[in-house]
């Protein structure tokens, strides 16, 4: 008997994105999809200036003033993307959680961590103070963090690092959301407490059933925590599909760039080796295959845009995937 998939609590299909210049429409992501279920970690990964954070924001709600978006979101089977401003800003925290890179500029430093946990527990819930604290105490408890109410009068400057972050996905996950998305949580900290931050964010998925879009550059913590991966260059998807595939033998050339540039416990080579290059500025992409003048497979096919089509395990939008010889 066929096991019945978790419900979709993302769906993106057809993303666009481009920024209002005074030259015209400059296009950021184009024709991104994909989807989150209930339970399950995707991450969107790349390099700086792929467009992972602009789709992030995108889903969000919160892309710049001067963006112009086409295509479709949809949240738990509601289509959002059509929502008006207010209204997509109101489903930030009750619906929608958000784990920031960086704590120290997320929180504010002048409120409290209680202050901030229950303004947000009693504006989305409708406590009133004394649960709001009760319910901030019990999610700082759940994280870890010792000594809850103590921490809850503190300020964001008094903790560590690990501390920080832990506070910033209690109050992702504080007013119940069935979507959370974190924006290369654990990149400023070290790889100690990054491991103990993924566990933790692993743990919270799993108890709470959430669906989590996970954005990160490092492949090696995707096929490590990640259920499936997208894999994006230049504002485009290179490739998708699961990530424990994408990780074992990826079909496109910049996926493989990607993890040929990881180190791994067991790898015996003397040196990594890097993709040559670096990604195109926004405006500046080739008319074919975005990837093609830092690809050794390029030839003269390249020049006309690549679809993004199944190849053995995964989806990859090249003419020269890796199954094939060069």
């Amino acid at each position: 008997m066929t096991e019945t998939p978790p419900p979709v609590v993302l769906d993106v299909e057809g993303l666009n994105l481009s920024f209002r210049t005074p030259n015209g429409l400059l296009p950021i992501i184009t024709d991104v999809s994909f989807d989150v279920r209930q339970g399950e970690a995707v991450a969107l990964v790349g390099e700086s200036g792929c467009g992972k954070s602009v789709t992030a924001s995108a889903v969000m709600g919160i892309a710049p003033d001067n963006a112009e978006i086409s295509g479709r979101i949809t949240l738990n089977g509601k289509v959002i993307s059509d929502l008006p401003p207010k209204q997509r800003r109101a489903l930030c925290g009750r619906h929608m959680g958000f784990i920031f890179q960086e704590p120290m500029t997320a929180l504010h430093p002048t409120l409290t961590i209680g202050r901030q946990m229950t303004d947000s527990i009693r504006h989305n819930l409708g406590l009133g103070r004394a649960a709001a604290t009760d319910r901030a105490a019990e999610l700082l408890d759940r994280v870890g963090i010792p000594r809850p109410r103590d921490i809850l009068k503190g300020y964001v400057h008094q903790l560590s690092g690990g501390m920080r972050q832990r506070v910033m996905i209690a109050l992702a996950i504080s007013c119940g959301p069935s979507l959370v998305i974190a924006d290369e949580p654990t990149t400023a900290l070290d790889v100690t407490i990054q491991a103990q931050v993924l566990d933790l964010l692993d743990d919270m998925r799993r108890e709470l059933s959430l669906g989590m879009l996970f954005i990160t550059h490092d492949l090696e913590v995707v096929g490590d925590f990640c259920d499936r991966a997208v894999v994006m260059y230049a504002g485009d998807v290179a490739e998708r599909g699961r990530a424990a595939d994408i990780v074992r033998r990826p079909e496109h050339p910049y996926t493989s760039g990607l993890l040929a540039a990881v180190p791994a416990d067991d790898d015996v080579r003397d040196r990594l080796t890097p993709i040559p290059g670096s990604v195109p500025p926004v405006g500046q992409w080739p008319e074919g295959c975005r990837f093609a003048p830092r690809c050794a497979r390029a030839d003269a096919a390249c020049r006309e845009r690549p679809v993004l089509e199944p190849k053995r395990e995964t989806e990859a939008r090249c003419w020269h995937p890796m199954e094939e010889q060069v």
